[in-house]
């Protein structure tokens, strides 16, 4: 339990139904959905595509998504892939006659299909209760009315401004440049692209007048997009991955995402008794330090659209092997030259209902505000997922038209005794694999609430070295400064977790990150 002397937030308790996600008007707009009648689809939709209007420098129409979807008097998992492809005249072997050694990370060349629309009809086909038009109600108003800017919005758009160009500013730059906390928001383009699909479902959006606009804007831009790319685009229902770890079970979504590096990172941690170090000591951090990076380095290698090495990242032989290489008292300065012998043969929302029915679902443009680009009429923010792939001739992962990349969005759910307690998900990035370990080990080891979970302290061994928030004490900092590793505390809070605990007496519980501007809320 909190100490209700220090600032912070309790747990939201409720029985009916529970959301969690990353705004306030997202929560109340999913709640409202399942007041109204509609299920945890249903809800989850609603409060989504709303995110997208909320926080436009996270996620939007023109991105990717995934979901986790529980039905309701089951506990099967099944797995969504929302993920766009890139268009077939992507070419590696061009892009490197070009003279880059790595997709571009912003620009007409990291831009993938956006495959969440579809994936938005697809879900809401098969499992929702309402219509898409009941579903996309309050995003359209609210699109056309506008939203006042949160102050973590704020914060982001401000940082992710400069990435912006050519029409892209026009519709989300002012002439006052990035909109300050509560200045109002609107995209009445978007809420004419969200009416056409209330009313003809996906073709509203991958036919016609707004996929021409996507496309001609795309191929004004110097992209090699078609309409028969944009109309090809489908969703895909596949199994969830999983892992056992101690006394619970954690499903993560399949490849292209990057689910599996959470689950061979915790097969690693198996290995150390982390429930006797300090919960935000100097040896639990480090010991995770090095499980990231040796799980990340087997995710650079293996995952891909179709990846042929799933057996051997998810094999406890493996996460063995890995473990070994892990020197307790030593930053490793890097993990691939370690690890050859053993690799030789690479926004969120959750909602449950009533029924149980729960869904785990993530949406994102991948970079603030994506690629930087949006189309010309509309105003639809184009995503920079191209980014993902490698240029590296022969990879799994290499780019090339109708392919998709490594994603590092994933939603998650926990199980215990074979049933399901808790979907979850934690922005952020690379960092999502390694905030779902935290969060899983912070309630297994250390025993801790869900909203404690949350609120803990985070580190992340990333490309940028260590980073760590101000909630660890420079003793720490020192001390994995010592070990060596390259600690730098972190401009922004990392990662944004949101889940809810379904009790076996009936109880939902939400934790919303504080980190965000959002909450959980219950009825």
């Amino acid at each position: 339990m909190r100490d209700f002397h220090m600032p912070g937030r309790s747990a939201v308790y409720a029985t009916n139904g529970m959301v969690a996600t990353s705004h306030p008007l997202a929560a109340k707009v999913a709640i409202e959905t399942l007041e109204a009648g509609g299920n945890a689809a249903d809800a989850a939709l609603a409060g989504a595509i709303l995110l997208g209007i909320c926080e436009p420098q996270m996620t939007g129409i023109g991105g990717d998504c995934f979901a986790l979807v529980k039905p309701a008097g089951e506990e099967r998992i099944l797995a969504l892939n929302g993920s766009g492809r890139a268009p077939a005249g992507l070419s590696a072997a061009a892009l490197r006659a070009l003279g880059h050694d790595k997709v571009p990370l912003r620009g007409i060349h990291a831009v993938t299909l956006p495959g969440a629309m579809d994936a938005f009809c697809r879900l809401n086909g098969d499992w929702g209760k309402m219509g898409m038009d009941r579903v996309l109600a309050p995003s359209i108003r609210y699109a056309e009315e506008g939203v006042p800017v949160a102050p973590r919005v704020a914060f982001d758009w401000a940082e992710d401004a400069p990435s912006l160009e050519g029409d892209a500013k026009r519709f989300y730059l002012g002439n006052d440049g990035p909109p300050k906390a509560g200045q109002m928001f609107r995209a009445p383009g978007q809420a004419e692209v969200l009416r056409r699909v209330a009313k003809e479902g996906r073709a509203g959006f991958y036919e016609g007048e707004v996929a021409e606009d996507m496309i001609t804007s795309l191929r004004a831009l110097g992209g090699s997009h078609t309409l028969a790319d944009l109309a090809a685009t489908s969703c895909t229902y596949s199994e969830p991955v999983s892992g056992a770890y101690k006394g619970l079970e954690l499903f993560e979504h399949p490849p292209n995402g990057q689910g599996a590096t959470a689950i061979l990172m915790l097969n690693i941690l198996r290995h150390f008794d982390l429930a006797a170090m300090a919960p935000f000591g100097t040896q639990r951090a480090h010991i995770e330090a090095e499980a990231a990076k040796l799980a990340y380095d087997a995710r650079d290698r293996f995952i891909a659209d179709k990846t042929a090495r799933l057996d051997h990242m998810l094999s406890p032989k493996t996460a063995e092997a890995l473990a070994a290489l892990i020197n307790p008292n030593q930053a490793m300065a890097a993990a691939k030259p370690l690890t050859e012998a053993v690799h030789r043969d690479t926004i969120y929302i959750t909602v449950v209902d009533r029924d149980r029915m729960a869904v785990s679902l993530i949406y994102s443009i991948f970079w603030g505000f994506g690629a930087g680009l949006a189309s010309a009429k509309f105003g639809i923010n184009f995503q920079n997922r191209g980014a993902g792939f490698t240029l590296e001739a022969g990879h799994p992962n290499e780019a090339g038209g109708g392919k998709r990349p490594m994603h590092t969005i994933i939603p998650g759910m926990v199980k215990r005794a074979g049933r399901v307690t808790m979907p979850f998900g934690v922005m952020g990035g690379a960092y999502q694999p390694c905030g779902h370990v935290r969060l899983v080990t912070n309630l297994e080891d250390f025993g801790m609430e869900v909203q404690d979970a949350i609120d803990a302290p985070r580190c992340f061994a990333g490309a940028e070295g260590m980073l760590i928030e101000r909630g660890y004490g420079e003793q720490v900092r020192s001390e994995l400064a010592a070990m060596g590793h390259d600690v730098s505390i972190s401009a922004d809070p990392i990662g944004g977790a949101q889940a809810i605990v379904i009790g076996d007496d009936g109880v939902l519980i939400g934790g919303s990150d504080p980190r965000k501007d959002g909450c959980a809320l219950g009825y």
